[in-house]
């Protein structure tokens, strides 16, 4: 019998204790339910574990972020199919518009509707957003305020890049730059508008005036020498000298003999005339002033021409008795008919008139194509009058525009003021396959979110059996048996 160790005590209370320790563990794992509740019950179990966890977890927000990303694709292909709708009305009429049984007012009142939805495809781009990110006006894409890039991974760099093109009209090409005229009129000039091809000068800004000019009629070409000296002595020139006048091309020849007999002592200019008269006949006419020939031809215009030419051995003295050189020569110019000057005050264009009776009188070509004058009521171009009528043009130009970008700013909003030209049968006829085009656009871009979109549901499906999967893993790990915990 021992007094001062009671061995049988110790080992009772040390059997208790252990008993209460692993009672209190199996409690804590039971209330718990998990069977690693601090480090100490598994080190490398927990580490396994917590890295599970943040790969779960991070799975689970990933398919938030791809449901997101869905919502987003869908808030702007949404969008896009009311775009399309208005597209196909925008064909429609330019159909309606591309038939002549329409008359100008018609296709003017079909023009107004197609305006109006061009507006409409602007305003949708600007204004659709999701969560207060615009999406069609070019700023989800690299060249705009950068690409959207949606994290669908658990881990870093799992993503998925989109980009979305402009959708408003200019960049769909449905849109026009809208130019319109302030005019100052005086005379019988009413009024200035444009067309829908313009010149390179009918720009923003642009101060353009119109002036009539009467013209002048055609003249003939009209040669006139130095003052003659008749009795100038011409026995020395040779026996092939000549004195040749060529008028629009014929050539009429003053032989030795003709010269020598029209010169010399006693002769007169009248004699040098009379000498030129007979030479040329009816191909044009010779006059003096007392001093100096001429010689007209009987034609008019450009085409029409006088020129002299002296040849020979020995033509001493023939240049002096007629007063011409060899080689001078002259043109005669064409009429001008009824013009209007057109200038901004740097450069200039003159274009005729062709029909008088017109009651108004558009510049066809050059710098300032597409201008059109209208006379005032009652007036037409043959009431003009160099003095008085006149009239300045101030030009303003509502450009279309896409949206603007600087580095990660937005500048500005697409701006659309007009829709396509559908005023004149080609233009509505050009307008049809322009609008096709368009939608196919829009289709191609419709038919790219619509398979990002299915992309990221598959995307969704596979992070749901992904993070199923590593939450069964981590269960074993973390997870409390209660049949063996019990």
């Amino acid at each position: 019998m021992r007094i001062n160790h009671n061995i049988a005590a110790l080992n009772t209370y040390r059997q208790l204790s252990n008993n209460n320790a692993i009672s209190s563990k199996s409690l804590e794992k039971l209330s718990s339910g998990l069977r690693i509740n601090r480090a100490g019950d598994d080190a490398a179990g927990l580490a396994i574990s917590e890295k599970m966890r943040g790969q779960i977890r991070g799975l689970d927000q990933a398919q938030r972020n791809a449901q997101d990303a869905i919502s987003m694709i869908q808030t702007a292909e949404g969008a896009l199919n009311e775009t399309h709708s208005i597209l196909q009305r925008m064909r429609e009429l330019a159909v309606q518009a591309a038939n002549d049984t329409n008359t100008a007012v018609d296709r003017a009142e079909i023009q107004k509707e197609v305006d109006q939805l061009a507006i409409e495809i602007t305003r949708i781009a600007n204004n659709t957003e999701f969560n207060t990110q615009t999406l069609l006006n070019g700023g989800i894409k690299s060249t705009g305020l950068g690409e959207a890039t949606f994290h669908i991974g658990a881990n870093a760099s799992q993503t998925l890049v989109i980009n979305i093109n402009a959708m408003d009209a200019k960049s769909l090409g449905v849109s026009r730059d809208l130019v319109t005229a302030s005019a100052t009129t005086q005379g019988d000039i009413d009024t200035a508008s444009f067309g829908d091809t313009l010149g390179a000068k009918v720009v923003d800004g642009a101060t353009i005036t119109f002036q009539y000019s009467a013209g002048s009629a055609a003249t003939a070409a009209s040669l006139t020498g130095a003052a003659a000296a008749p009795t100038t002595d011409l026995t020395g020139i040779s026996v092939d000298a000549t004195l040749t006048v060529n008028i629009d091309g014929t050539n009429y020849t003053l032989n030795q003999t003709t010269l020598q007999s029209a010169t010399g002592a006693g002769k007169t200019i009248t004699d040098l005339q009379n000498a030129l008269q007979t030479a040329i006949g009816a191909a044009g006419t010779v006059s003096n002033d007392g001093t100096k020939l001429t010689i007209q031809s009987a034609t008019t215009g450009s085409t029409s021409s006088v020129k002299i030419t002296i040849a020979g051995t020995t033509t001493a003295g023939i240049d002096t008795a007629f007063g011409f050189t060899s080689g001078a020569s002259a043109t005669g110019t064409d009429a001008v008919g009824k013009n209007i000057t057109v200038s901004d005050g740097t450069t200039s264009q003159v274009v005729t008139i062709t029909d008088e009776t017109a009651t108004s009188f558009t510049v066809s070509s050059g710098n300032y194509q597409g201008i059109t004058i209208t006379m005032d009521t009652g007036k037409a171009l043959s009431d003009l009058d160099s003095v008085n009528d006149k009239i300045v043009v101030s030009v303003t130009t509502d450009a279309a525009s896409a949206a603007t970008f600087s580095g990660n700013e937005k500048i500005a909003d697409a701006v659309t003021k007009a829709g396509i030209n559908v005023s004149t049968q080609s233009a509505a006829n050009a307008a049809i396959t322009v609008i096709q085009n368009a939608i196919e656009t829009v289709s191609a871009e419709r038919s790219k979110l619509g398979a990002y979109q299915n992309r990221l549901e598959h995307t969704i499906n596979n992070l749901g059996t992904s993070a199923e999967n590593l939450s069964a893993a981590e269960s074993r790990i973390r997870d409390v048996d209660y049949a063996e915990a019990a």
